[in-house]
């Protein structure tokens, strides 16, 4: 029995590997393969779940901004990065994209799957972002929604939790031995798998907004405001996000390969 379990397991881990998106630029090409065991529409369920019931609530407390200036400037800048999408996944230029805004001094943006976006105020005003500073900021979050990071993650704690439980009856280990087991599975996969899809968002970011015709360059002094602002703290090791050196140091490297891009960008405008 013991046996079946475990050729289950690797069964499904090799049916379950595929890639969401087609090559960067940024990112240096082919996209690398994705451990995808959960389906994509229980992600879109408990996505939308989420998001209607942050909206709700933002909206009984008078947070909820769907109209004026500022949600005005904030949405012309995703109308100008969603057609971009097409480039990575055909599906995605369909995705039904929305942005809300909440009037909150929190310095942070997120997505939804299906590209459901939500940028707090805070993020804008604290830092004084520039327009091509807010295309970094909802690049790298787009490039969430179409990566499919939170499926991705799903599964990979999924397929850890099964391994647990199936090398954890092959070792005969005990309820301790099981729980330590997971306690080095979250420092040694889960949390740097994070990292890894953070840098991931990064690079498909850049190039999202350097297509859109927003100067890539704009990424590094967002993360420099970040970093003052201190949006990093913590030791890099037990962060979800690269350290902040760590993180403008790739996107320097990648700037020279997107510029083209976005001066094809500028001189189609």
């Amino acid at each position: 029995m013991i046996h079946g379990a475990a050729w289950l397991g690797a069964a499904l881990l090799a049916a379950g590997c595929a890639s969401t998106t087609s090559g960067s630029v940024a990112a240096g090409g082919a996209g690398r393969s994705q451990l995808l065991l959960v389906s994509s529409d229980e992600v879109m369920q408990q996505s939308l779940q989420y998001y209607e019931q942050q909206n709700k609530q933002a909206r009984a407390k008078g947070e909820l901004i769907t109209s004026g200036p500022e949600w005005s400037r904030v949405n012309a800048i995703m109308q100008r990065l969603t057609p971009q999408v097409a480039a990575f996944r055909s599906d995605a230029a369909r995705w039904p994209w929305q942005l809300v805004l909440i009037n909150e001094d929190t310095v942070n943006a997120h997505v939804m799957a299906g590209g459901k976006i939500t940028v707090y105020t805070g993020l804008i005003r604290k830092l004084r972002l520039s327009d091509d500073e807010i295309a970094a900021v909802m690049g790298h979050e787009m490039a969430h929604a179409l990566r499919e990071h939170t499926r991705e993650k799903m599964s990979q704690s999924a397929a850890g939790d099964m391994a647990i439980s199936i090398g954890g009856a092959l070792l005969g280990l005990g309820e301790g031995g099981q729980q330590m087991a997971s306690m080095g599975k979250q420092l040694a996969l889960d949390l740097p798998f994070s990292r890894s899809m953070e840098s991931e968002a990064d690079l498909y970011g850049l190039e999202l907004a350097a297509r859109a015709g927003y100067d890539p360059r704009a990424a590094v002094t967002l993360w420099q405001k970040m970093a003052q602002a201190g949006g990093s703290n913590g030791p890099s090791f037990l962060s979800t996000h690269p350290a902040p050196g760590d993180r403008m140091a790739a996107l320097q490297a990648a700037i020279p390969r997107v510029m083209p891009l976005y001066e094809a960008a500028r001189r189609g405008r």
